[in-house]
């Protein structure tokens, strides 16, 4: 992948790449699940916990890379006592399908080994499925230990076995090296149950078992990702008007009845309710949006809440802790941190509200902040219902504004103000009759035009 980070915690739909088989294998009834982990062994455990709790994982740690059958064998421990089949999956397949994987499972009967193959146009870097004469899978090559005849096959070993758990381990210490890489290959499997018990091969479609290997692919893996998650939505009811330029994580919800405008992104635990618009360019990150909300273009949104019939943006930014009630309308440029809104209330232009909370039917006028931070703390803003706060105020936290009060636009306040006051809170304006025509001829007489430049690097002052 050309980065630091191992393959199998690149992200598709904001889930790491192993996230996917170890999901898939659980949907399948698959108890315990063992993750053979090795590069980056504590990170990868870790994610895979954290997106996964409570689920029955193992992990064992492959010290040295000798290939993918010292892999599974490297499990052996942590499945000692387990007797059913063991199904095995690469950690680098997120496309796989809970019902391939039973397909594989069925597929198996009473055989040692179903392994899943597929048919590809370019089979280039894959093993290839040797069938003997009578029909069945005799053998897997590899491709660099292939003959040129056998490279030619377009059926390919897809990384997706079901064996018999005492087959597997008996099998497995027969598996020897001799090949040009020099490893134990996982797929030596299927020529020893030929020999036998016997092997059956179950077809899955390509696009589903074909591993991430570079950055190309993952990104590919992504798209096609993302093209399951939209189908999924508008199977109920989502209107997405351009699946092609939607982004959206595993395990996000949308209700039907709801329209999302091309370029949105939706991520991480994000919930959205029915008959909603969510416009275009905006990104919501583990938000939770009630029925009948309006988002306009290009917000963005994190770790928030917006009541029913809300309308916010364009381009406001939710921070988290913010809590848009009911019927509030959010307008351009307006950003919410920590902030609870309550019903009905408004601040459709400029401004920035943090810490604060906010009564029901509040008008917060352009230009208002609320000054929460002295450099060493955060502190709290209260505004009590029906108030109204004119434009360009500035509230010096903390501080509280009571219920039906009045702030004068341009107003600097850091007292409370009691409930139905007005407060002014700025410097008495001064008007100085004639200054500009002072000011012309002073500059005159000093032999400098009257808006000419400055000389010498000085400021003109008056």
């Amino acid at each position: 992948m050309k980065t630091r980070r191992t393959k199998v915690l690149h992200e598709v739909c904001g889930r790491p790449l192993a996230y996917y088989p170890v999901k898939r294998a659980l949907e399948a009834a698959a108890d315990p699940v063992v993750v053979v982990v090795g590069h980056q062994s504590e990170d990868v455990q870790e994610a895979l916990t954290a997106h996964l709790p409570g689920a029955p994982l193992r992990f064992v740690i492959q010290k040295e890379q000798l290939g993918t059958a010292h892999a599974v064998l490297s499990a052996r421990a942590a499945l000692r006592g387990f007797d059913g089949p063991v199904l095995i999956l690469s950690g680098d397949a997120p496309l796989l399908t809970t019902d391939t994987l039973r397909a594989v499972i069925e597929k198996r009967g009473r055989a040692a080994l179903a392994f899943a193959t597929m048919m590809l146009e370019n089979p280039t870097g894959y093993g290839r499925v040797v069938h003997a004469p009578h029909g069945g899978p005799a053998l897997v090559v590899e491709e660099k230990d292939a003959t040129p005849e056998e490279r030619s096959i377009k059926e390919v070993n897809a990384g997706l076995y079901c064996a018999d758990a005492a087959f597997l381990w008996k099998t497995l210490a027969r598996v020897g090296a001799k090949n040009v890489q020099r490893e134990f290959y996982l797929t030596d499997l299927v020529a020893l149950a030929a020999e036998g018990p016997g092997a059956v091969a179950a077809r899955v479609a390509p696009f589903e078992a074909v591993g991430v290997n570079d950055q190309e692919e993952l990104s590919l893996a992504v798209r096609a990702m993302t093209r399951h998650i939209s189908q999924a939505l508008m199977r109920v009811g989502v209107t997405i008007e351009d699946p092609e330029r939607f982004d959206c994580d595993e395990g996000v919800e949308v209700g039907p009845d709801t329209v999302i405008e091309p370029c949105v992104r939706l991520r991480g635990k994000t919930r959205i309710g029915t008959g909603c618009r969510i416009g275009q360019g905006s990104i919501l990150k583990d938000m939770e949006v009630a029925d009948g909300v309006v988002v306009n273009p290009y917000c963005v949104f994190e770790s928030s809440s917006i009541a029913s019939g809300a309308v916010v943006g364009p381009f406001s930014r939710l921070r988290p802790g913010a809590e848009v009630g009911e019927g509030v309308h959010l307008g351009n440029f307006v950003e919410l941190k920590k902030t609870r809104m309550g019903k009905g209330s408004k601040a459709n232009h400029l401004a920035y509200l943090g810490d604060a909370t906010i009564g029901a039917g509040v008008n917060v006028g352009c230009g208002t902040i609320t000054c929460n931070y002295d450099g060493e703390k955060k502190h709290p803003t209260v505004i009590g219902d029906g108030a109204f706060i004119g434009s360009d105020a500035i509230l010096v936290a903390p501080i509280t504004i009571g219920g039906g009060a009045y702030v004068a636009a341009g107003s600097t306040l850091t007292d409370d103000v009691p409930p139905g006051a007005l407060a002014l809170g700025r410097s008495r304006q001064v008007n100085k009759e004639g200054w500009a025509a002072a000011r012309k001829t002073e500059k005159t007489a000093r032999g400098k035009p009257p808006d000419g430049p400055r000389r010498g690097g000085r400021r003109e002052t008056a």
